[in-house]
């Protein structure tokens, strides 16, 4: 094996030693296990009724506030269960993936600020919290009666089978996502007073669609025998079966390496796969946080990650309004605003690498387009981070943004001024153009630089390919014919 440059790196944290034991356990192999039906929720062994009501509904836009937008509009099978842009186009964009755009005439509210992640093994039990700050967390022993912590804390019903399906009731209430803006729909209107559950809330709303719609009815008394009448439909029932489909429906365990555990025949993997395997689990130290057969440890990490885009409105730098007197902190904070510990600044879920090679863009903001980008920035963060701007294209235009608006206690949305728009884009970029704002983003990483030569950065990314299932480079099959709505299928 051609060796790499330097000994395996440490994360420069307090966990380090923790870590360090991980890597030796990844090295020597015992942890590798084959993935079985008991890594799943439920045993992987869904009822079928349910998983074909969740795969009406995860293609149906009758989920979205103006009903012009679904799930699958960002998890879409043609990109491997992502959008194959580096922020998406929510609510009000027309097509998929690369093509999605704003269309002549019309408005949106801006970038969804984080990339749509993909949603291969979501549904396995060792996930226990989702989205990239890991905001809606199993807790059995917490305080509110649903089990979950979650931004809707106690509104949220209880009755919910897994994370999964907890995590599916909250991009039905986000404006930029789903919802639409406020006063365009009774559902954006009742997410943005955050009266998330109970009657007249966000979901009863969306669950009151699926009551009328006479095709829904027959599919959710299916998947729930106990379901009396169409008045006891509710949106738990509907997040339970979006859960179990997308567990059963993005589950990528046929790739060369999953093979090569289930044989235990190293001939499974190319020689260059092999000796990428070897690096990966051994000195590269990409195993110290991608651990595993699922390659994630499942925790938060700081490694520096070039932030574009609007950010989440986190910090107290206001140098872009100074700029341009445009109102917006463009920071993302990551796991920090949800732990409530500083020292969680910067830190993002470790996503699982499994189908990595069809999911590009990526890091949480979408910033690098090629697996060879990414890669390379976590063998230096620090001076990948610093050197990092924007590039030309990166991002797809937006014809038209509508900026919020309050006149007295009346509520609306104004366009941004044409001929200011130069100086509202440049939020795009604004962070990592900041000297100041990359410093700290630098001085969070927690991963030592770790040179590799070229030819072993090839190694790991061969072994990175052998990640792909063959099967998620033709995922059309999921896709329905029509739903139940009657709304379009595809834009």
């Amino acid at each position: 094996m051609r060796p790499c440059l330097r000994p395996a790196p440490l994360l420069a944290s307090a966990a380090a030693m923790a870590l360090a034991a991980v890597l030796t356990a990844e090295a020597s192999g015992p942890v590798l296990a084959p993935i079985t039906d008991a890594d799943f929720h439920q045993n992987a062994a869904f009822p079928e009724a349910q998983v074909t009501l969740g795969r009406m509904l995860f293609f149906d836009k009758i989920l979205s506030g103006n009903r012009n937008i679904s799930c699958a509009t960002c998890h879409h099978p043609a990109h491997a269960s992502a959008d194959g842009l580096a922020l998406g186009i929510g609510e009000g964009g027309v097509g998929l993936g690369p093509d999605r755009h704003v269309p002549e005439g019309e408005a949106v509210l801006g970038r969804v600020p984080r990339n749509a992640p993909a949603l291969r093994f979501v549904g396995r039990r060792a996930l226990t919290a989702l989205f990239h700050d890991g905001r809606v967390e199993a807790a059995p022993n917490g305080p509110w009666p649903s089990g979950f912590w979650t931004p809707a804390r106690e509104q949220l019903p209880e009755g919910l089978d897994s994370v999964l399906a907890a995590q599916a009731m909250f991009p039905v209430l986000s404006d930029i996502e789903m919802a639409g803006a406020r006063g365009e729909n009774p559902v954006a209107d009742a997410a943005a007073l955050r009266r998330f559950g109970g009657a007249g809330g966000a979901w009863d709303l969306l669950a009151d669609r699926l009551r009328q719609t006479p095709g829904y009815v027959t599919l959710f008394k299916r998947a729930y025998p106990e379901i009396p009448h169409p008045d006891a439909i509710t949106f738990v029932h509907a997040a339970n079966a979006l859960a179990a489909f997308q567990t059963v429906a993005f589950r990528p365990d046929d790739s060369p390496f999953d093979r090569y555990l289930r044989s235990g025949d190293r001939a499974a993997l190319s020689p260059a796969a092999a000796r990428g395997m070897d690096l990966f689990y051994g000195p590269a130290g990409c195993a110290a946080c991608h651990a595993g057969t699922f390659q994630t440890d499942n925790r938060f990490h700081a490694i520096a990650m070039p932030q574009i885009g609007p950010g989440k409105g986190d910090g107290s730098d206001d140098s872009y309004f100074r700029a341009t007197g445009y109102a917006g902190r463009l920071e993302d904070f990551g796991r920090a605003p949800i732990s409530g510990d500083p020292a969680d600044r910067y830190r993002f879920r470790t996503p699982s690498l499994r189908d990595v090679e069809l999911t590009a863009p990526y890091g949480h903001a979408g910033a690098f387009a090629t697996l060879e980008e990414v890669v390379r920035h976590h063998l230096d963060p620090v001076a990948t981070v610093e050197a990092y701007r924007l590039p030309d294209g990166h991002l797809p235009d937006l014809a038209a943004i509508d900026q919020p608006m309050a006149v007295g206690a009346r509520f609306g949305h104004e366009p941004v001024n044409p001929a200011r728009r130069a100086d509202y884009d440049r939020r795009d970029g604004w962070v990592q153009a900041q000297a100041p704002m990359r410093a700290r983003l630098a001085a969070a990483n927690e991963r030592i630089a770790t040179p590799l030569d070229d030819a072993a950065i090839a190694d790991i990314l061969a072994f990175l390919k052998a990640l792909t299932d063959p099967r998620s480079r033709e995922m059309d099959p999921l896709i329905p014919e029509r739903v139940p709505s009657g709304l379009p299928v595809a834009d």
